[in-house]
C-alpha cells in the first residue's frame, strides 16, 4: 500500500508541475458544457421560409398567419415566381417555401379540398424532416377548424392528448448536457491517462521506476487512482454548470450519479491505459483516443437515436461505454430513478471496467520498451 501510495503522490505532483493538464481538467470541461449546452439545439423554429402567393387572398393571408403565428416558420420574402422561389432556396436565404395556387379561395368557397404546397430544403435533413411535421400539424388543425365549424360539432371527434414524459416542454438542455458530461469525462480519462504514460517512457521515466521495487500493478493502480478523484471533480463541475446554467434537474440521487459513475471512469482510464501500452508516441496516443471516441460519440445515442440505426450497427454500439453511461446518466438525472433500475448497464460497465484493466494490467510491463 506505501507503494501506491508513493505512486500516486508522484502522479499527483507531476500534474500539479503540468499546467495544461489543469487546465483540461479544472477549466475545459465547463467551457465545453457552456458551448455545447448553448448550441446543440434539436429544436428547429423560426426557419426562414418564402411565400409565393398567386391568391392573394384573405383566406391565403389567414393561413399564412397560422404558420408564422405557430414559431416554426419565418416569413422573410415573397417571391413573385416559381423560378424566384428556387433561386432564393438555392443561394440558401430560405429554407422552406409556401405556395399558394390561384384558385386556393375558390376552392375553400366552394367545400372542396383547396391545394398548398409546402416545399422545404432537405439538404438539411433534421431541418426538413420538422418544417415537413410542423407543416402537416398546421394544415390538420385548421383542417379539424373548419370541418368543425361547417358540421356544427362544438367538439372534435377525437381527443388525442399527448402527454411527453420526463422532459415535458422538450427542452433539448436536459437531454443533451448529461450526454455532453458523459462524452467529456470520456475524452479527458483517456487522454490525459494514455498521453501521460507515454509521455514518460518517451521522457525516460520510466527507466527510474523499473529501479524501484514498486510491481507492475501497483504501478497502475498508483497512476489510476488519482485520475478516478479527476474525474469526480470533472462531474462535479458540470453538474453545477448544468443546473446553474442550464437548469438541468436532478430527479434522483446525486449519491447514486456518483457511485454509478465510478463504473463509467475505470472503464475509460482501462482503455486509456490498454491506447499507451499499444500506442509508442504521444501523436499516436492521442489519434487512437480520437479513433476510439468518434464511434462513441456517433453509436452510442448521443447524436443519434440508436433504434433508427441498422441493426448490425445496433448491437455493435453495445460494445460502446458510453451507450450504458448515457442510459445511467439520463436515468438518474431526468427521470430520478437508481440502483435498481440500472443493474443491467452497470454489470455492463463493470465487465468493460474489468476487461480492459485486466487487459492493461496484462500488457503493461514495468520496463522501457
Amino acid at each position: 500500500m506505501r507503494r501506491i501510495w508513493a505512486v500516486m503522490v508522484k502522479e499527483v505532483l507531476q500534474m500539479k508541475r503540468d499546467r495544461l493538464s489543469l487546465g483540461i481538467v479544472f477549466f475545459i470541461p465547463f467551457l465545453e458544457l457552456l458551448l455545447f449546452g448553448y448550441a446543440i439545439q434539436t429544436e428547429v423554429r423560426n426557419i426562414p421560409t418564402a411565400v409565393f402567393d398567386q391568391s392573394l387572398s384573405p383566406a391565403s393571408r389567414e393561413m399564412l398567419e397560422a404558420f408564422s403565428a405557430s414559431g416554426y416558420f419565418r416569413i422573410v420574402s415573397h417571391a413573385g415566381s416559381q423560378a424566384e422561389l428556387a433561386e432564393m432556396m438555392d443561394r440558401g436565404l430560405v429554407k422552406a417555401g409556401i405556395v399558394f395556387p390561384p384558385d386556393f379561395a375558390r376552392h375553400l368557397a366552394r367545400g372542396t379540398p383547396a391545394p398548398l404546397q409546402v416545399v422545404v430544403d432537405a439538404s438539411d435533413n433534421i431541418t426538413a424532416t420538422q418544417a415537413m411535421a410542423f407543416a402537416n400539424s398546421i394544415g390538420l388543425l385548421k383542417t379539424q377548424r373548419v370541418l368543425a365549424a361547417r358540421t356544427g360539432l362544438s367538439a372534435l371527434p377525437y381527443d388525442v392528448r399527448v402527454r411527453p414524459w420526463y422532459n415535458p416542454d422538450g427542452i433539448t438542455a436536459y437531454y443533451m448536457v448529461p450526454a455532453i458530461l458523459g462524452i467529456i469525462v470520456s475524452i479527458t480519462m483517456m487522454i490525459m491517462t494514455s498521453i501521460s504514460i507515454v509521455r514518460e517512457r518517451e521522457r525516460g521515466t520510466m527507466e527510474q521506476l523499473v529501479a524501484t521495487p514498486v510491481r507492475a500493478w501497483e504501478l497502475m493502480v498508483g497512476k489510476v487512482l488519482p485520475r478516478v478523484l479527476l474525474g469526480y471533480v470533472q462531474i462535479t463541475l458540470a453538474l453545477l454548470a448544468g443546473v446553474w446554467v442550464f437548469d438541468v434537474p436532478i430527479r434522483g440521487s446525486v449519491l447514486d450519479l456518483y457511485l454509478l459513475t465510478l463504473f463509467f471512469i475505470t472503464a475509460s482510464l482501462g482503455l486509456g491505459i490498454l491506447i499507451s501500452n499499444v500506442a509508442r508516441t504521444q501523436m499516436a496516443a492521442l489519434q487512437l483516443c480520437f479513433f476510439a471516441l468518434l464511434p462513441s460519440i456517433l453509436l452510442s445515442g448521443f447524436a443519434f437515436p440508436r433504434q433508427a440505426m441498422p441493426v448490425f450497427i445496433y448491437w455493435l454500439s453495445y460494445l460502446i461505454p458510453l451507450t450504458y453511461y448515457l442510459d445511467i446518466i439520463r436515468g438518474v438525472m431526468l427521470k430520478g430513478i437508481g440502483w435498481d433500475y440500472l443493474l443491467g448497464q452497470v454489470a455492463m460497465l463493470l465487465a468493460f471496467s474489468v476487461v480492459l484493466i485486466a487487459a492493461s494490467a496484462r500488457r503493461f510491463r514495468k520496463r522501457v520498451a
